[in-house]
């Protein structure tokens, strides 16, 4: 048995440091603990094993199952919510999709809200008059236009009075455009970068101020695309990228004035223009009309046409049921204590876990695979495949001539 001591204190060491960490990331991220748990405990199992040592494994896995059973009760158990009443939330781009969506169930609830639209004759804007209260106030805000952004300040301060404003949920976003980077407009990053992140920063330092004096919230509605390498999304995954980033740094500066900050990363929902296959149409002729001709010949047409298609696909198995990130929404602004990050829908959560623990070669190909499954690779390349391919066959031919006439040649002499 001395033998084995000093082997075994270093196994602990070395088993704490390993589930300490893993514990430690599952809080950061917010992960659901199950699917972890389960991948280290198959992980003490095999350094049990390996390390052949007189702790049972059986002992540790007990440990490591009870510990993850009280995590999950602790994290099931029904919290306590604040009341709705007398809040005040503004809330941005409530034409459709989640905004208008959250604006109506906020108004439900009892919310005072201050819901923005772009256009206010629209057929969004008119379905929020119609179906809510005299509680909800709409403003006409584009948001990357300071003058509006000031102006629908002014008249929130107006209708306050002394009363805070207890949270912003920015919501408003564009995806202007799909598609390789290569063959992307620089308009496209512009205009995706201009919205979701230029935007929503200036509406959140102009409202700040109200904020910070009622010790509210910020709840910002990103995208996993942010955060992982979704194959032709990279003009608005960068513009989501830079907005988490921004959030996340507020996190810790605003948490000295008790403003608490929390970013919100939907599954795949039918919003705005994903399920307009119009809207997307025309991108698609704007696109061919303006690449230069060199990169349309290297890519082709097929090419491009293909990637459509499988965005059109992919928008049409969108869910259309809004209710989960709606949900999310009420809990992060009525919890007493909102989580950093919040995964809306099904398969978030393992799309992150996947993302964060296994290999990136594989996170990457499981991307690919459960975006967009391209089958047809750019015209250049199937170009010099088929080039490639009949030389080879050529020499083959010749090889196998050769072969045959120095057969013939032996045979005459």
């Amino acid at each position: 048995m001395e033998d084995y001591t000093f082997p075994s204190w270093i196994y602990l060491a070395v088993l704490t440091v390993f589930v300490g960490g893993a514990t430690k990331k599952i809080l950061a991220s917010h992960l659901s603990p199950t699917p972890v748990m389960v991948a280290w405990l198959g992980v003490t199992v095999l350094v049990e094993r390996l390390w052949a040592i007189c702790i049972p494994a059986l002992l540790v896995l007990v440990l490591l199952g009870f510990v993850c059973c009280l995590y999950a009760a602790v994290r099931t158990r029904p919290s306590s919510r604040l009341p709705a009443e007398g809040k005040a939330v503004f809330i941005t781009g409530c034409d459709s999709g989640f905004g208008n969506a959250t604006a109506r169930h906020l108004d439900v609830l009892g919310f005072e809200v201050f819901a923005t639209v772009l256009d206010l004759s629209g057929e969004g804007a008119r379905a929020l008059q119609k179906n809510c209260s005299n509680r909800l106030t709409l403003l006409q805000v584009d948001i990357t236009e300071p003058q509006q952004v000031n102006q629908a300040l002014m008249e929130t301060k107006a209708k306050l009075g002394l009363k805070g404003l207890w949270a912003l949920v920015n919501n408003a976003g564009v995806c202007v455009n799909f598609g390789d980077t290569e063959l992307s407009l620089m308009s496209n990053f512009r205009g995706c970068m201009e919205v979701n992140f230029f935007g929503t920063l200036s509406i959140t330092k102009t409202f700040l101020p109200l904020l910070r004096h009622s010790k509210g919230r910020i709840i910002t509605i990103s995208s996993p695309a942010g955060d992982q390498s979704f194959p032709c999304l990279s003009a608005y995954g960068a513009s989501k990228a830079a907005l988490n980033l921004l959030f996340n740094t507020l996190r810790h500066e605003l948490a000295p004035w008790g403003v608490q900050v929390s970013i919100i990363l939907p599954s795949s929902y039918k919003t705005g223009h994903s399920s307009n296959q119009a809207y997307w149409e025309e991108q698609h002729r704007t696109l061919l009309q303006t690449l230069p001709k060199s990169l349309l010949e290297d890519y082709g047409e097929d090419y491009l046409s293909e990637t459509m298609e499988l965005f059109h696909s992919y928008a049409r198995q969108a869910n259309p049921d809004l209710s989960p990130v709606v949900n999310t929404i009420v809990e992060a602004l009525l919890t007493p204590q909102p989580q950093p990050h919040y995964f809306a829908g099904t398969g978030v959560g393992l799309m992150y876990f996947i993302h964060s623990y296994l290999p990136f070669s594989l996170s990457q190909r499981f991307l690919q695979k459960l975006f967009l499954k391209k089958k047809l690779p750019p015209r250049a390349l199937r170009e010099k495949s088929s080039l490639e391919l009949n030389l080879y066959n050529n020499n083959n031919n010749n090889e196998e001539n050769d072969g045959s006439n120095n057969n013939k040649a032996m045979v005459h002499i």
